[in-house]
């Protein structure tokens, strides 16, 4: 059940988001990590609630990811309140730890208008679903298929060590 709530969370989350910055045409926003990593998208969301605090086509056109994702978080500092919870670097990759984009994306969510639209909710419920298996999931299988690997080699050996026994005597 804990899950599920989680799924529905995080729909309404990424519906709240897809909503926001639908009117900025760079940004397209399917998950809860790469989606973030070029810092577009956190500027486009405070943007899109607060155009007074920054002009959108200098922040879009001219910076580094990193700078923009510099200049995102300290605008929600300065601006919104919120602190300065995650590292430019460390969002500037091809995979950004979902968790934490999770938990910055809700420290908006709290402080920034929360109109979600059931045309919103549905839309996000006809993303593709990706195939592509995350960070973590794909150093979990990689212990998996090692371990398993090591598991087969010692069976093999053992196996290989009775037959010796076996036949010695």
């Amino acid at each position: 059940m804990a899950g599920l709530q989680q799924t529905n969370s995080e729909k309404i989350l990424l519906s709240w988001v897809r909503q926001s910055t639908r009117n900025y045409p760079q940004v397209n926003v399917i998950n809860f990590t790469s989606s973030w990593s070029d810092g577009l998208a956190f500027n486009a969301l405070l943007h899109s609630h607060r155009p007074d605090l920054f002009d959108w086509n200098a922040v879009a056109s001219q910076q580094s990811p990193v700078q923009r994702l510099d200049h995102a978080f300290n605008i929600a500092r300065q601006h919104l309140g919120i602190e300065k919870l995650l590292d430019p670097e460390d969002v500037a990759t091809a995979c950004p730890d979902k968790k934490s984009i999770l938990m910055y994306v809700t420290s908006l969510f709290q402080v920034l208008p929360q109109q979600v639209t059931m045309e919103a909710i549905r839309e996000v419920e006809m993303l593709p679903r990706h195939s592509r298996v995350t960070r973590e999931e794909h150093v979990q299988v990689h212990h998996q298929e090692h371990f398993s690997h090591e598991v087969s080699c010692s069976c093999s050996l053992l196996f290989c060590f009775h037959l010796a026994a076996l036949t010695w005597l």
